[in-house]
């Protein structure tokens, strides 16, 4: 017993301390505060298949799949509440993507294609039921180390689709602000860059995140994380849309942290103001992440 228990220890701190993964799985929780309702909540969960194995020791552990260009394929799921003024409405978005690194005697380039489904379920007779598709491409390449420029087209046949892997990236308020974007006209444009790099004689590292989508209207997002360590982050984002919303700015702070390579939990807040209006929104968000 004692051998089998030994063995079984050692076999989870082998995992828990990898240097290398090839699966990443992460949940995500928020909680929703407008004026009329605090109690509303998503629960989302995603999960990662990296074709090849991914080298963790580069620099920000949160970065690894990214800094090793590893091509991949996810499935994402969110689940939530909402209810306003006697809406109640129960909404289920899927959605599954693939991210590919593809080496050139240039600059490596990229490309990505998702897929995502939302259905809203109304529990009573103040809305219907509905539901959509959401298909999204996008082409770029790496013009410099850790630097990446991608543009992209968007369909979205029902404005509530929502994107799927945008919900557990950037929360549900700033997801919703993309949609309410893209609105009627069912045609995007999107495009955006990525950096991480190191900060010269320390131990850490900076990240930084823009994105434009032009619909309707036109959105821009930004954002920034500055890794104290390899294991541990502070991020803040910034979004605004042109459309005609009461709440058309939202922004957040993070926090994320590796107890060890293999796992990490994080926390994340999101202000998406509209004083005086029912959808003035605050969000709370908890994240968890495991690696094997």
């Amino acid at each position: 017993m004692m051998k089998k228990l030994g063995l079984a220890t050692a076999l989870l701190l082998a995992m828990t301390g990898a240097q290398a993964y090839q699966f990443e799985v992460q949940g995500q929780s928020e909680f929703i505060d407008n004026t009329v309702n605090e109690q509303n909540f998503t629960g989302a969960v995603q999960g990662t298949y990296y074709f090849k194995n991914v080298d963790s020791t580069k620099g920000p552990l949160a970065e690894a799949a990214f800094l090793n260009q590893a091509s991949n394929f996810s499935l994402a799921y969110n689940y939530g509440e909402y209810d306003e003024n006697g809406l109640d409405i129960v909404s289920h978005t899927y959605g599954a993507k693939a991210e590919a690194y593809i080496p050139t005697k240039f600059v490596p380039a990229y490309a990505s294609a998702s897929y995502s489904h939302t259905i809203n379920d109304s529990k009573n007779a103040l809305a219907t039921d509905d539901q959509g598709d959401r298909y999204a491409l996008e082409l770029g390449a790496l013009v410099a180390p850790n630097f990446l420029v991608a543009v992209g087209y968007t369909s979205v046949a029902d404005q509530v689709s929502y994107d799927a892997f945008n919900i557990l990236s950037n929360g549900v308020a700033k997801a919703a602000l993309e949609s309410k974007t893209i609105k009627d006209d069912q045609d995007a444009i999107t495009a955006r860059t990525k950096y991480v790099g190191a900060i010269d004689g320390t131990n850490m590292a900076i990240g930084f995140e823009t994105g434009l989508v032009y619909g309707e209207s036109t959105a821009y997002a930004l954002k920034t994380d500055l890794y104290l360590t390899p294991a541990l982050s502070v991020g803040a984002s910034y979004a605004e849309t042109s459309a005609d919303i009461a709440n058309d700015k939202a922004w957040g702070a993070n926090v994320n942290y590796f107890i060890t390579p293999a796992v990490a939990v994080g926390a994340s807040y999101v202000n998406a103001n509209a004083e005086g209006d029912v959808r003035d929104t605050q969000t709370v968000g908890l994240n968890a992440k495991f690696r094997f």
